[in-house]
């Protein structure tokens, strides 16, 4: 059940609305008050406009002290940076547009889902071992602009989300000119710039609310609308951001500037995998090359570092076997060209979701299935591992 209060009766009625008939519309807070005192389960409570907003804070810095599971979302007329960050700093879990009502049933529908994870974890047996979350990170990168970063992230990203092999986030780390909201055809309310006035504040589900969900399943955290953000945006956030992301998601694909900076190199620190694409152009593996150089020179671990090469089929004159001894260093993953990934990032729709059976979606899904999605073998050693590893896509 969510419990309802707001004194606007058509706002009223637009509210449970969209709840459903489950909904308990309360004439007050006392009467929400005393609700809450008798329904000990109840898991979301929504807070309409007319509600004073000081009112509303109270009520959630209180609940997330004594009613941690209890998700309070506040409904507002207009929404701007200063509410919403004084609104999550409070404890309220979600700040939705009035008229977004597809937005709050789905932002009801996340603190259900909270509440239930929360009294699993307390209903968990004394001296049972704790059961942590950690998602696995995928950072995918390449020190050349043009080699197709964004493509394989979101189509990354999109694949697993749709495959039903676990959640999955992914974060627009080019701060300044990313393009995942782009590619995606997405239309954020917040962005990642909305999480800075919250800074050590924030918690899973306040960042929970600053994504936005795409048609296939995934919740992406984009870039900021405006390129100067991101000289507001430290290193430490990132880190705060992609440690409660792990805590939240099975998956956490990581799109990347092509520049070795500070918040690169912290999404590196804290990835599981670190795919390093490049294309068959002098240019490309030369600064691929260097990445590797500079990965060896900080202490970075040669075995999270997967190469893919993208375009894999052009006829440049570069073999691939020269390409390795050049690198010193296998290429795992191979992508073949094709006009379709253009035109499928023009339209907004990721090419594994518009045709699943497409050359380049079958190459991106074995990378998955071998390096991104653990398996039960995934504790045997490398070594032991050399056929399934090393399988290529041919076309």
């Amino acid at each position: 059940m969510t419990a309802i209060v707001e004194f606007d009766p058509l706002g009223a009625e637009s509210i449970k609305g969209a709840l459903g008939p489950d909904a308990a519309l309360l004439p007050g807070l006392d009467a929400l008050t005393a609700h809450l005192e008798l329904n000990v389960f109840e898991d979301c409570v929504v807070l309409g406009p007319s509600v004073d907003q000081q009112d509303v804070f109270a009520l959630a810095e209180e609940m997330r002290l004594r009613r941690p599971s209890l998700g309070v979302v506040m409904v507002r007329r207009r929404i701007d940076t200063a509410i919403l960050s004084d609104a999550l700093r409070a404890g309220v879990r979600e700040v939705i547009q009035e008229r977004d009502l597809a937005g709050l049933t789905a932002a009801v529908r996340r603190q259900r889902e909270i509440a239930a994870r929360l009294r699993e974890s307390v209903d968990n047996p004394e001296g049972a071992a704790p059961q942590t979350h950690r998602g696995r990170v995928v950072t995918v990168f390449s020190a050349k602009g043009g080699c197709g970063k964004t493509t394989l992230s979101t189509n990354l990203a999109a694949a697993i989300a749709q495959s039903g092999k676990g959640s999955v986030a992914l974060v627009d780390l080019d701060l300044a000119f990313g393009d995942v909201a782009i590619a995606l055809q997405l239309f954020p309310t917040h962005t990642i710039a909305d999480a800075v006035p919250i800074g050590e504040d924030l918690d899973g589900p306040a960042l929970i609310s600053l994504l936005t969900t795409h048609r296939s399943g995934l919740r992406a955290l984009v870039a900021p609308m405006e390129p100067s953000a991101a000289e507001t945006i430290s290193t430490d956030l990132i880190v705060h951001i992609l440690d409660l992301l792990r805590d939240e998601f099975d998956y956490i694909i990581v799109d990347t500037p092509p520049a070795l900076d500070d918040h690169v190199l912290a999404a590196f620190d804290r990835s599981d995998i670190v795919a390093l694409i490049a294309t068959l152009d002098i240019p490309a593996l030369k600064n691929l090359k260097l990445t590797l150089e500079t990965l060896d020179l900080i202490g970075f671990s040669r075995d999270k570092v997967k190469i893919v090469l993208n375009r894999s089929d052009s006829k440049v004159g570069l073999a691939l076997s020269e390409v390795e001894k050049t690198l010193k260093a296998p290429i795992v993953a191979q992508i073949p060209s094709s006009r379709d990934v253009p035109a499928s990032t023009n339209r907004g729709v990721a090419l594994v979701s518009d045709d699943p059976k497409h050359p380049v979606s079958l190459a991106i899904s074995a990378f998955i299935d071998d390096y991104v999605v653990l398996t039960t073998d995934d504790a045997i050693p490398p070594q032991m591992r050399t056929d399934r590893r090393s399988r290529r896509w041919r076309r």
